[in-house]
């Protein structure tokens, strides 16, 4: 049997894995009912999954004494975001898995079973990296990524390659797998910024500071640092994606609170975007007789997908499904955590497509209505699965670079 055929195989428990997570959504780090699930799911097998850190969860498969160490990461925490899908194991707490990192954890969960049952054929060991708060909704400076990393992840046994997949509806035909050698993915830091005005009656603007005056020049002005200041051939984005104030239509307040983001794919740009931000913001609420503060919080640089190992696990994807990696030609705009992994050993990280408009998929992640094609599951537990299994095999014997 193939290591597809045994995925087939397990598909049902897969999916049924993947239900009971997306109806029970948790954010962050407190993610109790997730993690006593998939330890539980884990000890079934004869695995001893550990916590180490609150919602964050490790297993090792194989004999860390033995030979080399390869990673597999899924994320494990939901969206702050009331579903809207329908589905029947649709989640009712007002949390929702809208970024499929349910099915992430259950396709991680499906791989271990495969795994285990080729364990007696690792030279080395796979570990297996459940982690907490890839969406940095908890109010920790850090994210799941990095705290993990801090409670010791990549050390004993210490990890020499790790991989991940996600799963992308909208973007990807069904079925398609793609990649890039170098930058995957963009950086991320959150902006706050709070503007400082001077509030009163909304008739008598001329005895005013009106913060929202300033927090719309900013706005706009922010857009023009990406239009006149980025390089062309660059990325970049800067969205707001919240400003709040006041509680009236006729009180401006003293105070307006903007929250945004930034993401780039060069830590030079991301350092200079930084730098011309807060200048900027300063300057607009000076020029308007106000002040501003300017925060950038739990920033996670750009994933690197290192480059041998990248195309080295491409050519055992490609064996497995029988179709070409699809090779992108810039980075995703989208930011993920594992960057932090990614700057700490060899990473390679690859996304699988769930269904494009063509193909009637309607909504991408991070909306209330998105929804997943269950029927790639099974292959992407093949993947995970296939990626260290062929990793550590290609280095039995000390054979093969750590690198890739």
């Amino acid at each position: 049997m193939t290591i597809l055929e045994e995925a087939e195989a397990l598909a049902d428990d897969i999916v049924a894995d993947r239900r009971w997570l997306h109806e029970h959504p948790e954010i962050g780090f407190d993610l109790p009912q997730t993690t006593a699930y998939v330890a539980d799911r884990l000890r079934e097998i004869g695995l001893e999954p550990k916590e180490i850190v609150p919602g964050g969860l490790v297993a090792t498969i194989g004999d860390p004494s033995q030979g080399r160490c390869f990673m597999l990461r899924a994320d494990m925490d939901a969206l702050p975001l009331r579903e809207e899908t329908g589905l029947p194991f649709a989640s009712q707490n007002g949390f929702m898995h809208a970024c499929g990192h349910d099915a992430h954890t259950a396709m991680l969960l499906g791989a271990a079973r495969i795994l285990k049952a080729h364990e007696a054929e690792l030279d080395g060991c796979v570990k297996l990296m459940f982690q907490p708060d890839e969406e940095g909704t908890a109010p920790d400076e850090i994210c799941g990524n990095e705290a993990m990393i801090n409670a010791g992840v990549l050390e004993d046994p210490h990890v020499d390659a790790a991989a991940a997949i996600h799963l992308m509806p909208f973007d990807f035909h069904l079925g398609e797998v793609a990649t890039r050698p170098g930058t995957g993915f963009s950086s991320i830091d959150d902006i706050d910024i709070v503007v400082h005005g001077k509030g009163g009656h909304g008739s008598r603007p001329n005895q005013l500071v009106d913060p929202f005056n300033i927090a719309c020049h900013i706005f706009q002005g922010a857009q023009n640092l990406i239009a006149r200041e980025l390089d062309p051939n660059d990325q970049a984005v800067i969205t707001f994606g919240a400003m709040n104030g006041g509680t009236a239509a006729n009180i401006v307040p003293d105070d307006v609170r903007m929250l945004g983001t930034l993401r780039t794919v060069d830590e030079g740009t991301r350092a200079h975007l930084k730098k011309r931000m807060t200048a900027m913001c300063e300057g607009i609420a000076e020029a308007f007789g106000g002040s501003v503060e300017v925060q950038f919080l739990r920033g996670v640089p750009s994933v690197h997908n290192d480059p041998a190992l990248t195309r080295e696990l491409i050519g055992y994807m490609e064996e497995l499904t029988g179709r070409p990696v699809t090779i992108l030609d810039k980075p995703i705009s989208g930011s993920d955590d594992m960057s932090v992994i990614s700057q700490a050993v060899p990473t390679a990280y690859f996304v699988v497509g769930t269904g494009t408009e063509d193909e009637g998929v309607r909504y991408p992640v991070h909306n209330a209505r998105v929804v997943f094609d269950e029927s790639v599951f099974a292959e992407g537990a093949a993947m995970t699965a296939t990626m260290a299994l062929r990793w550590l095999a290609a280095r039995a014997d000390g054979k093969g670079e750590i690198d890739g």
